[in-house]
């Protein structure tokens, strides 16, 4: 009789404290309705980063024709005309194709397997949900990140790889900003549909989530081959992986340095393959004092256009640096002719 009361009791005060909670507590369910009624948020989650590339890159593609904004440009316009060997018309139909072949694999992943999470029924306090969402979104971070460095890194020192998949992003010497998913079909399913994708799966994403990671990729993407520095950019106050690390990925003297992409850079940090040597040790170059050190503080645009513009005259350049500065003036030569 006494156990049949304490379990009367006890399932009572459960049921009170429940009733509480959902009184007093906002609750949030992860079935709910789709953000717009015309499609579902699985959709939704496929189609809006293709907007996100092409809107946010028209934003920059805006700037370059702005004269106020050119003394924000990493390079002039007239040396990515000059430098860079793939036409934009070539990097537009690459970049098409990657994204149809990015939502074909995402359709695939809809019509294949059951939705992330998104119909059972799971009633929380409004912060433990988002911040169950937050931890879910950063280890997407992070495994995009690890995935994205040890394949980016193995493509450049196998030259094989180089040769038939990475080399084709790396015709943009100058990188710009609807050129951030320039690849080779095969690369760019390998390094970022199945990367991301794999990182989905893991972290068993909702709709709504993949929604945020892929946006939020998309752009920080677009923004690391932007060819500019904003002082207002949230990317590049956030991020210290922003457009100069990366352009210096892309100039022939940082071929083998600065693999992380597209978040973080603890890899290149623990592994010790971000760029370092900032300073111009030539004895024909005469330098200020104060702008011996650029490692002393942060790399802005003027400190880098400075670098880049002596950089040119060094004499002990390595062999593939300048192997790689003769391709470019010998494709410079085919072009004139």
């Amino acid at each position: 009789m006494s156990e049949y009361v304490s379990e009367t009791v006890t399932g009572a005060v459960k049921d009170s404290v429940n009733d509480v909670i959902r009184e007093t507590l906002p609750l949030i369910s992860t079935t709910r309705d789709s953000i717009f009624a015309s499609m579902s948020d699985d959709v939704l989650a496929l189609i809006s980063p293709v907007i996100s590339y092409w809107t946010f890159s028209g934003m920059f593609f805006i700037l370059d024709h702005m004269k106020s904004a050119q003394r924000f440009k990493i390079h002039s316009l007239e040396e990515a005309e000059k430098r860079n060997r793939a036409t934009k018309t070539h990097v537009l139909t690459h970049v098409l194709f990657q994204h149809m072949l990015q939502t074909a694999f995402g359709y695939l992943l809809i019509v294949t397997m059951d939705s992330t999470g998104t119909h059972h029924i799971s009633q929380r306090p409004f912060y433990i949900a988002y911040a169950i969402s937050f931890i879910k979104l950063a280890i997407a971070f992070l495994i995009i990140d690890t995935w994205q460095y040890w394949l980016h890194r193995l493509m450049h020192y196998d030259k094989r790889l180089y040769k038939n998949l990475h080399s084709v992003h790396h015709e943009l010497y100058v990188p710009y900003a609807f050129g951030a998913l320039f690849n080779s079909p095969l690369e760019g399913f390998l390094l970022d549909t199945l990367g991301t994708g794999i990182a989905m799966l893991i972290t068993n994403l909702s709709a709504r989530e993949q929604i945020i990671l892929y946006n939020f990729a998309t752009m920080k993407t677009v923004d690391d081959h932007c060819g500019y520095v904003l002082p207002w950019d949230p990317f590049q106050v956030l991020f210290k992986n922003n457009s100069i690390y990366h352009d210096i990925h892309h100039q022939p003297f940082g071929l083998k340095y600065n693999f992380a992409q597209p978040f973080f850079i603890f890899w290149d940090n623990l592994l010790d393959s971000n760029f370092k040597d900032f300073n111009i040790q030539d004895p024909n170059i005469q330098i200020p004092d104060n702008e011996k050190s650029f490692l002393k503080n942060k790399l802005d645009i003027n400190k880098y256009h400075y670098f880049l513009k002596n950089r040119k005259s060094l004499k002990n350049k390595s062999k593939e640096e300048i192997e790689i500065e003769q391709e470019i003036e010998s494709a410079n030569s085919k072009k004139a002719n």
